[in-house]
């Protein structure tokens, strides 16, 4: 498949311009030429040498990842800028990433898959940034305790080692639960608007616990990591059905 039909349709199923002016990430073909064919494409949350080279080994043509090099534009092309796309050039190498639309889509995006993983029903979107969503809100099946949506997260989730942190002010069942992966505690008030149970996040900040606290709602903070492998690994599904060899590149940074 050439390359600009694949991001075309990438474009199209991810409303990347739904998001220009809401992200800054550069979403979209961040560098290579559009014209070339591709046939093996490699997923992975970070564009870093480490996982373009391992790209390079897999003999993909075409990188997607959910965090790219662009982040506002770029001024000089000089350390680790160069690094990276030098290391993109030198093999012939595509990079398309998708920032803020992949966590936001509702059904191949990085909450979603969060919710899918804690069966949530009744889902909506959640998590407003200008006309647009960054997360996922759903129902549990079961009420859960504190202690079963950290073991559920804990056990499901690559962590690099790490424990899933919770902040447990929240009450004693968990029924409705609001997801925004990555670095999500800035939805926190938009969680406790909604009468939430639990916002299941990536990583804090140190308000968050005071927040929390105050409002009496608990916090997941499961890894910014952990809980952005989702929306490459939809992506490589759907490469897959499109007749596309794929690999996965995981490289867990235990935040």
């Amino acid at each position: 498949m050439e390359c600009q039909e694949l991001v075309d349709r990438l474009d199209a199923e991810l409303r990347t311009d739904a998001y220009a002016d809401l992200d800054a990430s550069a979403n979209g073909l961040q560098v290579g030429p559009a014209t070339h064919d591709v046939s093996t494409v490699a997923v992975a949350v970070d564009a870093a040498v480490a996982t373009i080279e391992r790209a390079v080994d897999a003999g993909a043509e075409l990188l997607v990842t959910h965090h790219g090099i662009s982040w506002g534009g770029i001024e000089r092309v000089t350390g680790r800028e160069y690094e990276r796309i030098a290391a993109l050039i030198d093999d012939d190498l595509a990079l398309y990433t998708s920032h803020l639309p992949l966590d936001g889509h509702q059904e191949l995006g990085n909450a979603a898959g969060v919710a899918d993983l804690l069966d949530l029903d009744d889902r909506e979107p959640f998590g407003e940034l200008g006309d647009e969503y960054v997360g996922q809100r759903g129902r549990t099946a079961e009420p859960l305790t504190v202690d079963d949506l950290r073991g559920r997260l804990q056990s499901n989730l690559d962590t690099g080692g790490q424990d899933v942190q919770t902040l447990d002010f929240g009450p004693e069942e968990i029924r409705d639960v609001t997801i925004v992966t990555g670095s999500g505690v800035d939805w926190l008030d938009e969680a406790v608007d909604v009468s939430a149970d639990a916002l299941v996040t990536g990583e804090g900040k140190q308000q968050a616990y005071h927040q929390a606290r105050e409002a009496g709602i608990h916090v997941a903070l499961a890894g910014h990591y952990a809980t952005e492998t989702f929306g490459v690994r939809s992506l490589q599904a759907r490469f897959e059905a499109w007749g596309l060899e794929t690999a996965f590149i995981d490289h867990p940074t235990g935040i």
